[in-house]
């Protein structure tokens, strides 16, 4: 993750945000595109493999995600033995999964940011009115349309790309790339994102996973050793672990017998 793409993402948000907000009705354009105005609806929302890929789309995230959540979960429970897979890496994925898809988006912006989603605006048959995406005074109470959670998790991917041999990263950058757009182009069609949504969703998680690579990676100041975390991981969860282990001690140890308690008690008769 050099430079350039920091650039490029900078670029994109200044653009997206500028465009979209002196012209916000393009929003309304783009999510027209989607909208059956005989149905009145959304029809891709009903469409049984269009909500499979929504689904698939998610395992697939969460999957990438796994090892790292197996290879901690281990750790936690036995401190005495090494990481299974490189501590940076599970620090890595871990920290940058719940910034980008949890607190970022669902505890932070789609909680308090009152923009409802386009199947809830007038213009597609729904009671609230549109509002911009820089306008956090919309109708919506919760669980809202700024920014896309879905969109967030998808372009997450860009941190197991990083994550690749250099020969494979650029490939795994394209892939990362397409697998979010049409995630993100799959939720605008089901009517849950406006396109500053999920366009805005993809670049604040860019740019988490390039300040999270350069944190962990690149910058001397800063960059952590996988021993590093896995001694730290060890101090953590080792009070735990030995807690454990006393009261498994105490379990398995053989009930005294009757004949050694009376010597304890009377130890010279």
């Amino acid at each position: 993750m050099n430079r350039t793409g920091l650039f490029i993402a900078l670029g994109l948000a200044l653009a997206v945000g500028l465009l979209f907000g002196i012209y916000p009705e393009l929003d309304l354009k783009i999510a027209s595109l989607f909208y059956d105005t005989a149905t009145k609806s959304f029809p891709l929302k009903l469409n049984a493999l269009a909500a499979f890929a929504r689904d698939a789309a998610m395992w697939i995230a969460w999957g990438l995600a796994l090892p790292a959540i197996v290879a901690l979960v281990v750790k936690l429970v036995r401190p005495d033995r090494p990481l299974l897979m490189s501590g940076r890496a599970i620090v890595f994925l871990l920290v940058t999964l719940t910034l980008a898809a949890g607190i970022l988006t669902n505890l932070t912006f789609k909680s308090y940011w009152g923009r409802p989603r386009p199947v809830a605006v007038t213009q597609f048959n729904g009671p609230d009115q549109f509002v911009p995406w820089w306008d956090p005074r919309g109708a919506c109470a919760r669980n809202c349309s700024f920014f896309s959670g879905e969109g967030a998790t998808a372009f997450w991917t860009y941190a197991p790309a990083a994550l690749t041999p250099p020969a494979w990263r650029p490939l795994a950058y394209v892939a990362a790339t397409v697998f979010g757009v049409a995630t993100s182009a799959l939720r605008m069609a089901f009517g849950g994102h406006f396109f500053t949504d999920v366009a805005i969703a993809g670049l604040v998680t860019y740019l988490v996973v390039w300040l999270a690579y350069g944190y962990i990676y690149r910058w001397s100041r800063t960059r952590l050793s996988d021993k590093e975390i896995d001694a730290a991981l060890t101090l953590f969860a080792w009070p735990a672990y030995a807690w454990r282990r006393r009261l498994v001690s105490r379990r398995k140890a053989p009930p005294r017998s009757l004949a050694s308690r009376i010597v304890e008690v009377h130890p010279d008769d």
